[in-house]
């Protein structure tokens, strides 16, 4: 995908999201993102475009259907149609199952996988017709496994990656790729916040590890695909 592309950030203000919004604005995109809170939102577009990235942003939440519709449109008619799909937005509520509540499964699923449903939907039509583009779908090493306290979030991640491998399957023979990135443990707020998982910093990954891994999958020449990438900590 050539980088005068636009590419469309989900849960930007933060880790993964925010990192992987500047390291493709900084490889030429133009870069729209979204998340919840909207005076983030704002923040963070003024950021990009202080570094001289063309950037453009819309508060929502990627699990409402009428929401997402304004921001690809709002990200379309202000930067050009969308390339280049980065579902990111994600939560992580890990507790004991006895403790977790049918409320803190129900937003996991419907920020994990139902908001990656429908932003994938809602791009897909002038891919489609272009008959290119890319969707990054960044799940976890728990789409493989699981650990303990994560019954939710690792089942949402597991299905994140069967979504991926079908919608990959569906769309290779019309120029559209489909990759999925599942990183480790990355030193983000969101795993922080988690008592469940102790971490060292200075061993597990750093979001930019991540949107540089994102970023190189963009660049492979547009014969080639890799469907899937899992990234670990070298020496965790």
């Amino acid at each position: 995908m050539p980088p005068t592309t636009t590419a469309l950030v989900t849960g930007a203000t933060h880790g993964i999201g925010r990192a992987t919004a500047f390291a493709l604005g900084r490889a030429g995109y133009r870069v729209g993102v979204c998340a919840r809170t909207g005076g983030k939102v704002e923040s963070l577009v003024a950021e990009l475009r202080a570094a001289g990235i063309e950037a453009a942003g819309r508060p929502a939440d990627v699990a409402d259907p009428v929401a997402v519709s304004g921001v690809v449109d709002h990200i379309s008619r202000t930067l050009g149609e969308i390339g280049v799909l980065v579902n990111n937005a994600g939560v992580l509520i890990a507790r004991p199952i006895e403790e977790l509540t049918l409320e803190d499964w129900d937003a996991t699923m419907a920020t994990n996988l139902r908001g990656l449903f429908l932003m994938t939907r809602a791009v897909l039509p002038p891919m489609r017709a272009r008959k290119r583009g890319d969707i990054v779908n960044v799940a976890s090493l728990s789409a493989r496994s699981g650990f303990a306290g994560g019954s939710a979030y690792a089942a949402s991640k597991h299905a994140v990656l069967g979504f991926g491998r079908s919608l990959m399957l569906e769309l290779r023979k019309e120029g559209i790729r489909v990759v999925t990135v599942c990183p480790g443990s990355v030193d983000t707020g969101m795993l922080r916040d988690q008592p469940m998982l102790p971490s060292n910093p200075d061993r597990i990954l750093h979001p930019e590890d991540v949107a540089e891994t994102i970023l190189h999958s963009l660049r492979l020449p547009e014969r080639a695909l890799v469907s899937e990438i899992d990234l670990r900590p070298s020496n965790p």
